[in-house]
C-alpha cells in the first residue's frame, strides 16, 4: 500500500483535515474534510473553558473533562473513518501532522480560569490535544509545528524555497475548488511534512541496520 498522512488545523470545536500522499515527489490530495469535535455545535460546547469559567469550580472541572472525552471520541471516529476509506483505495495512513498555536505550557485549571488570555489558549489546546490523542490511538505517528514556523520548517525539510512552496500549496487545491483556505493549506503542508519525516525515519532505520 502507498503511504498517506493526515494534516490537521484545529479550531474551537472543529478541525480542517486533509489526507495527502506523495507520488513521484508531488503531493496529491486524497481527502479534504471539516470534522466536528463537539456533538452540539454551540458556543458553550465549542468554548469549554469559557463555559467552565461561569460554573462553580467542581462543575467546571467536570464539564471540561466531559468536553475533552467527547472531543477525543469524535476525533478518533473521524480518523478511523478516514483510515477505512483510504485503505479501500489502497492507501495506508501511517502519520499525521498537527499545526500548533503558541505551544506554551498551561498552568493548573484555577490559574487558567483566572486569565482570559489563558482561557482562549486552553480552549484551542483542548481540541488540538484531542486530535493528537485520537491519532495515537489510531497508531499514527505525529509531526507538529507551530503555525508561525511551519513554512520555514517545511521549506528546509522539502528543499523548496518558501515563496515557491507557498505557491505550490495554493495551486494544490485548485482542482478541488472551494474551500481552499488557510486551514486547508496549513493542513496540507503539515501532512506533507509528516510524510517527509516518515521517509527520513525509514532511511535512518535502514542505514542503522546496514551498519549493524
Amino acid at each position: 500500500m502507498k503511504n498517506a498522512a493526515l494534516g490537521f488545523r484545529a479550531h474551537s470545536g472543529w478541525a480542517a483535515v486533509v489526507a495527502l500522499t506523495v507520488t513521484k515527489g508531488e503531493p496529491v490530495i486524497l481527502a479534504r474534510e471539516r470534522i466536528h469535535l463537539v456533538e452540539i455545535f454551540r458556543y458553550e460546547f465549542r468554548q469549554p473553558y469559557h463555559t467552565a469559567e461561569r460554573m462553580p469550580p467542581d462543575e467546571g472541572r467536570a464539564f471540561i473533562s466531559r468536553s475533552q472525552a467527547e472531543a477525543r471520541r469524535l476525533a478518533h471516529h473521524a480518523i478511523h473513518q478516514l483510515q477505512e476509506n483510504l485503505q479501500a483505495q489502497g492507501y495506508q495512513l501511517s502519520r499525521c501532522g498537527l499545526v500548533l498555536a503558541s505551544g506554551r505550557p498551561l498552568p493548573a485549571l484555577p490559574q487558567i480560569l483566572a486569565s482570559h488570555a489563558l482561557i482562549h489558549t486552553a480552549d484551542g489546546e483542548l481540541f488540538r490535544e484531542a486530535l493528537l490523542h485520537a491519532s495515537a490511538r489510531a497508531d499514527l505517528r505525529a509531526t507538529t509545528a507551530k503555525e508561525r514556523e511551519l513554512l520555514d520548517i517545511a521549506s528546509r525539510a522539502l528543499g523548496i524555497k518558501p515563496h515557491v512552496l507557498t505557491r505550490r500549496i495554493a495551486e494544490l487545491g485548485r482542482p478541488l475548488g472551494s474551500p481552499w483556505t488557510q486551514d486547508e493549506k496549513c493542513a496540507s503542508l503539515i501532512a506533507w511534512l509528516a510524510l517527509v519525516s516518515r521517509a527520513r525515519a525509514s532511511a535512518s532505520t535502514r542505514t542503522q541496520k546496514s551498519a549493524d
